[in-house]
């Protein structure tokens, strides 16, 4: 399947000179989206994973739907404030600023093999953060998997140790 061509790109948004690869026209489109989970499943479902974890929030589609596929539980995590139970969090740097993603204290324990699920890496700091999250609560990311990869900011480099994937890239444009 020709995954590329299910994912839209809108040039401009949300600022000038961004390409934004739109997810929505994939998961719009039923076999495109089964593929990705298929094709998840596939390289995952034979390595010792015990719970998927999502990021906020396009990684709550696939890693949902991925573990629903798996028979796994789905652990979320999300920015600072948006979990209603006992949290602890991880400060990650932005471009202009700090922020912090958070996960329920009680969601992994130190037996917890963990796949880190998000729709698209960039640069890489939300998904770093994402996994020193998950080792501060004392479980460990086997790996991590994304449907989109922009290889020219270098994200994947920036988590290489954490085994990551991805379904298909955009480079440059």
């Amino acid at each position: 399947m020709d995954l590329k061509s299910s994912i839209r790109t809108i040039p401009n948004f949300p600022k000038e000179g961004i390409m934004f690869r739109d997810i929505t026209s994939l998961i719009e489109t039923p076999l495109a989206f089964a593929y990705c989970i298929d094709q998840m499943r596939e390289k995952f479902e034979s390595k010792g994973v015990t719970k998927i974890v999502g990021i906020e929030s396009r990684g709550f589609i696939f890693g949902a739907a991925l573990a629903k596929d798996m028979g796994l539980p789905f652990v979320l995590i999300r920015k600072k404030g948006k979990l209603p139970g006992e949290t602890v969090g991880v400060d990650y740097t932005l471009e202009y600023g700090t922020d912090t993603v958070e996960i329920h204290t009680n969601s992994l324990t130190s037996s917890d093999n963990v796949l880190v699920i998000d729709d698209l890496i960039a640069t890489g700091g939300t998904v770093l953060a994402s996994c020193q999250l998950v080792e501060k609560v004392g479980a460990k990311v086997l790996a991590c998997a994304f449907v989109i990869n922009l290889p020219d900011l270098k994200g994947m480099e920036k988590i290489s140790n954490y085994n990551p994937f991805c379904l298909v890239e955009f480079e440059g444009e």
